[in-house]
């Protein structure tokens, strides 16, 4: 009986403390609502992160004037393309460094992040793609003025070249 008096006094205690604190409770479960709402949410929004040397994108020439030669052979008039590209500035990539000055020296570190096992990667701010130079295009169709038209816009399109860069010339 004893115990049962225990409880009664515990709870009688609880509903003084919760009638007098109330608006305390209240403001930490408004808290503790807004904290969780987050993980209510559907998807969440990606932080972009700078990317690792590790996961770069390979550039490849070749590959890149087989493929806009295969484009334009598509042209209606063109025939079998040939593409030679050339380049201004090739891909590279720009690191993350730490400068640190001091009264007798300047010295820079490249930032780098450690994977784990003993590897590091350095820390890209930025992937500079190449800057073209210049374009010529042979085809058979490379003698009328519409088709030269077509293949001039389509390869300034992918290039970002000016139509002063590209040449079209008729070919066998």
């Amino acid at each position: 009986m004893k115990g049962n008096l225990d409880l009664k006094g515990w709870g009688e205690k609880l509903v003084g403390l919760f009638s007098q604190y109330k608006y305390v409770f209240l403001v930490i479960l408004v808290g503790v609502i807004l904290l969780l709402l987050p993980s209510f949410g559907g998807e969440e929004e990606a932080v972009p992160t700078p990317a690792l040397v590790g996961s770069t994108v390979e550039f490849d020439l070749a590959a890149m004037e087989e493929k806009l030669a295969d484009a334009i052979s598509e042209i209606s008039g063109a025939g079998k393309a040939k593409v030679i590209l050339t380049l201004k500035s090739g891909p590279r990539q720009v690191v993350a460094v730490d400068e640190s000055a001091s009264a007798d020296e300047n010295s820079s570190t490249t930032v780098v992040v450690s994977k784990g096992s003993g590897t590091q990667d350095a820390v890209v701010l930025q992937q500079v793609y190449p800057q073209y130079q210049g374009a010529l295009i042979i085809c058979p169709g490379g003698g009328e003025a519409a088709v030269k038209l077509k293949i001039t816009e389509a390869v300034a399109a992918v290039t970002g070249l000016g139509a002063a860069r590209i040449s079209v010339c008729k070919g066998n």
